[in-house]
């Protein structure tokens, strides 16, 4: 695949996007989400691939969309051309695991589309912010909503509210992000740990993803439900038997195709 605002990596059965707008320092336009849309669909389609991971640069992950590109817009541009809801949110829609591998900034529409991953790995040289309100706007895919969530309502309120960034520390301890690296070590350490879950039963890492994406969606009590007619659907899987023959042979699971 060749794209113009993306980078595209193989390695093995990991996939990794690069946004790739350098001079823009990965600005969101609807270029690159348009691109972005096709390459994770296209390895999502990909039985060669079980991880994808979505990074930047060393320097940025994301800026934040494109001001430069809607600064004149107007409402009739963007309400009924559905402005960020007719190309942001393809990532939502992808089964298999999306890890997100952030470095310097990941501002505004940038910290959104991380969030949009399904978990985050960072550099100690990451910072997280929702800077929308300095522009005259709100956030729009998702900042209001899938922050609080994630770290909770005071801290989600003081970052939207007076615009401040977080570091890496900081966005670990709310639960924003998973894990930290050193940044000279991080896509070495990322690569690692999609490695770690390209390696497992990717049918079973989806429905794990699915799962646990229906606990925000649903109550406890359907969502336990939801979680157990996957359990029980397991047991009429190749990836069962292997597993759980594997485990009682003292050996390593072979999850091949499954």
């Amino acid at each position: 695949m060749e794209y113009a605002d993306l980078l595209i990596e193989n390695h093995g059965k990991v996939a990794v996007i690069r946004l790739n707008r350098p001079k823009a320092m990965n600005a969101l336009n609807d270029n690159m989400m348009n691109e972005l849309g096709d390459a994770l669909y296209k390895f999502d389609a990909d039985p060669s691939v079980n991880v994808i991971v979505l990074t930047g640069s060393e320097k940025v992950f994301a800026a934040g969309a494109d001001i430069a590109a809607m600064a004149n817009y107007t409402y009739a541009d963007t309400y009924p051309g559905n402005y960020i809801g007719r190309n942001w949110e393809h990532i939502l829609n992808v089964r298999k695991p999306v890890i997100g591998v952030v470095a310097g900034y990941a501002l505004g529409g940038g910290c959104e589309l991380a969030m949009m991953c399904d978990f985050l790995i960072a550099a100690d040289s990451a910072k997280f912010g929702q800077p929308e309100i300095k522009v005259g706007v709100t956030p729009g895919a998702g900042g209001t909503q899938r922050l609080p969530r994630t770290i909770g309502k005071a801290k989600a309120m003081d970052m939207l509210l007076t615009s401040r960034m977080i570091d890496a520390a900081e966005a670990e301890r709310t639960g924003l992000v998973s894990r930290i690296f050193p940044a000279d070590k991080l896509m070495e350490e990322a690569l690692a740990v999609a490695n770690t879950i390209a390696e497992m039963p990717v049918s079973v890492a989806m429905a794990i993803k699915d799962s646990v994406n229906r606990a925000f969606e649903t109550t406890l009590t359907e969502g336990v439900r939801y979680e157990r007619r996957f359990f029980h659907a397991a047991f009429g899987t190749p990836a069962q038997k292997e597993g759980m023959s594997a485990f009682l042979a003292k050996r390593k699971a072979n999850f091949e195709g499954m």
